[in-house]
């Protein structure tokens, strides 16, 4: 496994110079384009990687995944799905014009921003402060470390150049699918995408999703069998941005990416991968990481699809 992986990664990373950096958040144009991490773990415990996978990154709209499997457990699927959908827009990520034309009044699915700040409003707690570590003490525990650590000058820099989430928010305020102040709700939001994680975490991530919420390192149920399909289906429809279908004809599993540079990818059954490439396509998807996973699912059979 570890040869597939070494393999793929030296062909892969050559696609890092067909990708740029965001750099709509100005603390994001800072990365290194040109770097890629490969992380694969199994449904034994093993871990395999390869390139920078131990680096830690912003996981930005990995997040989204991550808050939805925590407002799930905290709230129920009821909650979550009485103000956010669970269809595909084809629309760019931070786009808002279904809200303002869809007889649905409310955000198509929670990997949207705009689903992804009527979850975050939803996460319990008196304050952001209470919010947040709430929120990290769960990743804390999904992952097994010691603590979550938030890159503050990401946050800072995405909090001071979000005219457009503010514009989605207040609309989802109109709507009446968020409660309480519309900044305290933005600031949640803001903290949980500078989340720090690294490849093999996102993979580690993947495997327990792979296993309908059954992590085998800590030998215990994490999320519920129903919970974790959700997930995974929302994963397979949306997850990419407005490349999702692209990606499932093409590659084939459930997966999420980030403009962080990062992909979290679950196979049922057998695995997670996680990735780390900063360079990005039009779409806000790694190019590198692209690559490598459909390189991956063809070496490997991965397509579930």
């Amino acid at each position: 496994m570890q040869n597939i992986l070494d393999q793929v990664y030296e062909q892969a990373v050559q696609y890092t110079r067909f990708g740029k950096v965001a750099d709509y958040i100005p603390a994001l144009s800072l990365c290194d384009g040109s770097q890629l991490g490969l992380a694969m773990a199994t449904k034994d415990g093993q871990i395999f990687s390869v390139g920078q996978a131990e680096q830690r990154f912003t996981v930005q709209s990995i997040s989204k995944v991550l808050s939805l499997a925590y407002v799930l457990t905290v709230s129920g699927e009821d909650e979550v799905f009485a103000r956010v959908g669970k269809e595909p827009t084809g629309d760019p990520f931070n786009s808002i014009i279904r809200l303002e034309t869809s007889a649905r009044r409310k955000p198509f699915n929670p990997f949207i921003n705009a689903g992804a700040i009527v979850v975050s409003g939803l996460m319990p707690g008196a304050t952001p402060n209470e919010r947040i570590e709430r929120f990290c003490h769960f990743l804390a525990d999904l992952v097994g470390q010691d603590n979550i650590v938030i890159d503050a000058t990401v946050y800072q820099s995405e909090k001071a150049t979000a005219a457009r989430n503010r514009a989605i928010a207040w609309f989802l305020k109109e709507l009446q699918l968020i409660d309480g102040e519309v900044e305290d709700t933005l600031d949640v939001y803001f903290r949980q995408c500078a989340v720090l994680f690294s490849a093999v975490d996102l993979a580690k991530f993947g495997l327990m999703l792979a296993l309908d919420g059954w992590d085998p390192c800590q030998k215990r149920q994490i999320l519920i069998p129903r919970q974790a399909r959700i997930i995974k289906s929302l994963m397979t429809t949306c997850g990419m941005y407005d490349g999702s279908g692209e990606f499932a004809v093409e590659v084939g599993i459930p997966a999420k990416s980030g403009v962080g540079g990062g992909i979290m990818a679950t196979v049922r059954d057998r695995m997670g991968l996680g990735v780390y490439g900063p360079a990005l396509d039009e779409r806000g998807n790694s190019t590198a990481g692209l690559e490598a996973l459909r390189r991956l699912s063809n070496a490997l059979d991965l397509r579930v699809l």
